[in-house]
């Protein structure tokens, strides 16, 4: 027979040469315990194969080192999705701490699922990128736990504290008024999801150019999109059938664009000596497209950097203050030329 002898956090301790108590203390993530006491606990943890009690451990002290976040799986498969959750697993591991990902799935109701799901299992704190849940759902949520919560890409007029967003509309308006200003006057555009305020920020935006550039809005040059690259194929397919005359194409996301450019390639469309394409987000394949896109950068990173920083100072007791609304910015590549009304 076999027999397993169970490794405690005295073996750790005996065999790191610290006190019990360093090893608990290391294990919650204590920021006071010196970077060479943590790094003697973590080797003796690794050589005696030690594997704590988390359940126990959370329940001794009210803290798991646990960070969830929700987002919908309609964000799953793309490569935002990909970027916002490398970006929030990197930042969450460099404070010590574990992220959980909940499925806010395909409702409001699923998504308050996903929250009391990570609530159950004792998550110091909750990062929300919501689909469903309305503004007043997630004030009210905020209000009603007592554990931080951060919401990402939603402002928050009662606890502005709570969100980090960014401005889609003005940096829409921008980006807009640069296909203007290179001489297009006769503007497409492929809205997001319905529903979405993330697109109906940046439509907008598109509308609010075209207003400020005295430019006529036509409904037929607007069409419908759902943030995938079939979908933008698809919108410039009927924009096409349309009719419709157009100089620029712009897509609320990059996703969007890289099927409409698709779209184009196969209508004859060259970009940009036919038609100009524009996107937004600036997804690492952007720079790698032929052309390489134009599009308007979303700081991802920077804006989960100050959502775990907020959540953190919120978790160590510590007042923190509203963050400003996070700017894009406008990258030039190839896939914009100058328009007919350059120069006029």
């Amino acid at each position: 027979m076999v027999v397993t002898l169970m490794i405690t956090m005295l073996d750790v301790a005996r065999k790191a040469g610290v006190s019990k108590a360093t090893v608990s203390r290391v294990l919650a993530g204590n920021r006071y315990v010196s970077k060479t006491t943590q790094q003697k606990v973590f080797k003796a943890i690794e050589e005696t194969g030690y594997r704590p009690n988390l359940l126990a451990r959370s329940l001794a002290t009210q803290k798991s080192q646990n960070i969830g976040l929700i987002v919908t799986h309609s964000l799953f498969n793309g490569p935002y999705f990909s970027e916002l959750l490398y970006q929030t697993a990197t930042l969450t591991n460099n404070y010590g701490r574990q992220l959980i990902l909940a499925d806010g799935k395909t409702c409001a109701d699923d998504e308050r699922a996903a929250i009391e799901f990570l609530l159950d299992l004792r998550c110091d704190a909750i990062i929300i990128y919501p689909r469903f849940l309305d503004t007043a759902a997630l004030e009210a949520i905020i209000d009603q736990h007592d554990i931080p919560i951060m919401v990402v890409n939603r402002q928050l007029q009662q606890h502005p504290e709570h969100c980090v967003w960014a401005s889609h509309q003005q940096n829409t308006f921008d980006a807009v008024s640069y296909l203007i200003e290179r001489g297009h006057h006769e503007i497409a555009f492929i809205s997001g999801l319905p529903g979405s305020p993330t697109a109906a920020a940046r439509l907008a935006g598109y509308r609010q150019a075209l207003t400020a550039h005295a430019l006529p809005f036509a409904d037929e040059r607007v069409l419908p999109g759902a943030w995938t690259p079939e979908s933008g194929q698809l919108a410039t397919r009927q924009l096409l059938a349309s009719g419709v005359p157009f100089s620029a194409l712009m897509a609320s996301n990059d996703d969007m664009a890289i099927g409409a450019a698709l779209a184009l390639s196969a209508a004859g469309r060259r970009l940009p000596q036919d038609v100009s394409l524009m996107g937004f987000d600036d997804i690492r394949m952007a720079e790698f497209f032929l052309p390489p896109l134009t599009t308007v950068h979303v700081p991802v990173a920077e804006m989960i950097q100050h959502t775990l920083a907020q959540l953190v100072a919120m978790l160590e007791g510590e007042d923190v203050n509203p963050l400003p609304p996070f700017s894009g910015r406008l990258i030039e590549r190839a896939s914009v030329a100058d328009g007919p009304f350059k120069g006029r």
